[in-house]
């Protein structure tokens, strides 16, 4: 009967967790359907793929399942990693596709990986009290908020991350590494090396970080079958980039200053430059991204400035206090190599490509939150910081309960400036398209052509809602570059604009005609 009374409570706490949690995602998306408004092209170019892929096993362009997928035929061409839109494929085989089931997909993940941080932050300290503030934090924290609203392979970066420091973590508390823990940290980085193309350099580097727990001869060789099991799974990446040459090596190219015929005592010189902007307090807590389409300007900085003042006690804590630590010496390098991504192109703390960084960053507020909730008297005050080693606990407890009440105060006004602001970003995120494609269907003619202009591929919108909407592919043709279309035909098309033609109605930059 005990035993049977037991269990029931232990269902029932388990019940009552699920649905906190399903409450606690509500609450997470609430808005998410007009913030951010409309769907960007690049959105449509994921999720119309992985709907395609759900049905016919093949992406809009190229051989079925895929290495890479690519977006966009002719010169805007490009090739994106698999993993998310397979993820998003097989999520479409059970729901009917729409932008609020493409913007809960990737919210997702990012939910997900916040309550990884707060996990790991409640098994680093032993305190449910320190994973509670540090996952909140995360859920809150505008950086990881905003990017989990777009809908392409970035948002999918920290839950990648998170899934590496985990087997880390695993892997660091066993005294031996058996083959379970070599597939789960060769697993993971695989999974973040296709996930997103700043894994391709995230990956290799979190690998390397591996050696600071080689304090035998066995990790360390364990270590090494991490990277050729990791290195197996890249072969297929090679093949596929000498089939298709501009695959990688043009992405690359086009967002880097590391380019052949460079000295490069030049290129260190613009890492270095580049490295220092992207770790600057600016774009971090002032800033933000500075394009709209990724953070509301409005907002100022990506990341709390409470949140970064316990990560940088955290830090010097582990610098003075636990240096020694193999794990904290680890996620001290995980931070520095998190830059590398953004580093080594041009723009300027570029969100997407700087994503690992919060996650680290707030990995190290557990360490800062650990010695202002403990009451101790330090018993080695030569080997601590002279300012911390003296705090008292009261004063140690008032500052917890300050840096705490800015976490809340700044997580409010970023909450209430991006809901006023954050919806007026339309003509990023391609808004006006839809009333234009909406006249565009309630015209008998069939079919109607897809026309790419100025401000790039928008046919791919027009297929997105095509395929919401449920209409046959036939009904549309999307033009190859320079092709006109026939007389008396109607064109949609985001062109300056349009000549010999008939005007039928223009919303924002986007133009239905009548080919004349």
């Amino acid at each position: 009967m005990e035993i049977q009374i037991l269990f029931t409570k232990k269902n029932l706490c388990r019940l009552l967790a699920v649905i906190g949690l399903v409450v606690l995602f509500i609450l997470y998306t609430n808005g998410i359907t007009k913030n951010p408004p409309g769907f960007y092209m690049d959105e449509s170019a994921t999720a119309y793929n992985a709907y395609l892929l759900s049905r016919t096993g093949a992406g809009e362009l190229g051989p079925h399942f895929p290495l890479l997928f690519q977006w966009y035929p002719g010169p805007t061409r490009s090739f994106v990693d698999p993993v998310t839109i397979y993820l998003m494929a097989l999520f479409f085989r059970f729901v009917p596709p729409s932008i609020l089931a493409a913007r809960l997909f990737a919210a997702f993940w990012m939910f997900s990986a916040s309550l990884l941080i707060g996990l790991l932050a409640k098994r680093l300290s032993g305190r449910t009290f320190i994973g509670l503030v540090v996952g909140g934090t995360a859920l809150l924290t505008p950086w990881l908020f905003e990017e989990s609203r777009l809908v392409w392979d970035a948002h999918f970066v920290p839950f990648a991350v998170m899934l590496f420091v985990w087997a880390a973590y695993h892997a660091y508390q066993k005294e031996e590494w058996r083959w379970r823990e070599i597939v789960l940290l060769a697993g993971s980085l695989s999974i973040l090396m296709y996930g997103y193309f700043a894994g391709r350099v995230l990956a290799p580097l979190f690998g390397l970080g591996l050696f600071f727990f080689a304090q035998n001869r066995h990790r360390f060789f364990a270590i090494v079958k991490v990277g050729i099991l990791c290195g197996l799974t890249l072969v297929p990446l090679p093949i596929f980039s000498w089939r298709h040459p501009d695959a990688v090596a043009n992405r690359f190219e086009l967002a880097t200053y590391i380019k052949p015929g460079i000295p490069w005592r030049q290129s260190a010189a613009e890492f270095v430059r580049r490295y220092l902007q992207d770790q600057s307090v600016i774009g971090l807590l002032q800033t933000g991204h500075p394009l709209a389409r990724h953070h509301v300007i409005e907002a100022g900085g990506v990341f709390f400035f409470a949140t970064f003042i316990l990560a940088m006690l955290g830090l010097l804590i582990v610098v003075v206090r636990r240096r020694h630590d193999r794990w904290w010496l680890f996620i001290i390098y995980g931070l520095a190599v998190s830059i590398m991504p953004g580093a080594i192109t041009y723009e300027p703390f570029h969100a997407l490509r700087l994503l690992a960084l919060p996650v680290f960053l707030l990995i190290l507020t557990v360490p800062a939150l650990e010695w202002l909730l403990t009451e101790e008297r330090p018993r080695e005050p030569i080997q601590t910081v002279p300012v911390l080693a003296f705090v008292p606990w009261p004063a140690r407890f008032v500052m917890l309960v300050l840096l705490l009440a800015l976490t809340i105060f700044e997580a409010t006004r970023f909450q209430r400036i991006y809901r006023r602001y954050g919806p007026d970003r339309g003509i990023y995120f391609d808004a006006p398209y839809k009333e234009a494609y909406d006249a565009a269907v309630k015209q008998p003619q069939r079919p109607i052509y897809l026309r790419d202009g100025f401000y790039g591929p928008a046919y791919i919108d027009g297929l997105w809602y095509s395929a919401i909407e449920g209409r046959p592919r036939s009904e549309f043709v999307h033009l190859e570059s320079g092709a006109k279309p026939p007389p008396g035909a109607i064109v949609l098309s985001d062109e300056l604009k349009c000549e010999n033609c008939q005007m039928i109605k223009q919303s924002g930059i986007y133009l239905l005609y009548r080919e004349k």
